[in-house]
């Protein structure tokens, strides 16, 4: 087994307006993710077993990297996702009080993709290195004065590390 860390030519962002909840960050987060690794599969890992065998469902084998930013950081991301023709995924305001897949189409379907939308959180697949999308502020290191880690994230080690 190797003890070279793994690197990846790509990584996942999403980008979530600042001013959410912290429960609607985790419920778009959540939901925009849910469709890359149908559109790229290549995004999804092997599935795990523990050691007794029992199986689970793959994951995502890269990094998810979540920032945030004003509304107009975000519809400068969106125009520069759709002018990449990135993978990506959008999340309408609307989309809060909807029950069902129906509905959410129709209320993503009733905003142009010129007019930015209430809550665009694209998603996106970008090479390792690039700036974050639209500009977004990168993620401090723990201990950097300024701001804290939007969420702490767990190591293949069972170790709570926040981003590095």
């Amino acid at each position: 087994m190797s003890t070279e860390p793994l690197r990846f030519d790509t990584k996942i962002a999403v980008l979530l307006r600042e001013d959410l909840e912290p429960w609607q960050r985790l419920n778009v987060t959540a939901f925009l993710v849910s469709g890359l690794g149908t559109q790229v599969p290549e995004v999804i890992g092997e599935p795990y077993e523990d050691a007794d065998g029992v199986g689970s469902l793959p994951m995502f084998r890269q990094p998810v990297l979540v920032f945030q930013g004003t509304k107009e950081t975000l519809t400068a991301a969106h125009a520069r996702v759709l002018s990449r023709a990135l993978p990506r995924a959008v999340f309408t305001g609307d989309l809060f009080t909807t029950g069902n897949d129906r509905d959410n189409r129709a209320a993503v379907r009733a905003v142009p993709t010129a007019e930015p939308l209430s809550l665009a959180h694209p998603v996106l697949e970008r090479p390792t290195g690039a700036t974050a999308p639209g500009g977004a502020p990168r993620r401090r290191r723990p201990g950097a004065p300024g701001r804290r880690p939007l969420a702490p994230r767990h190591t293949r080690r069972g170790r709570r590390d926040v981003d590095r």
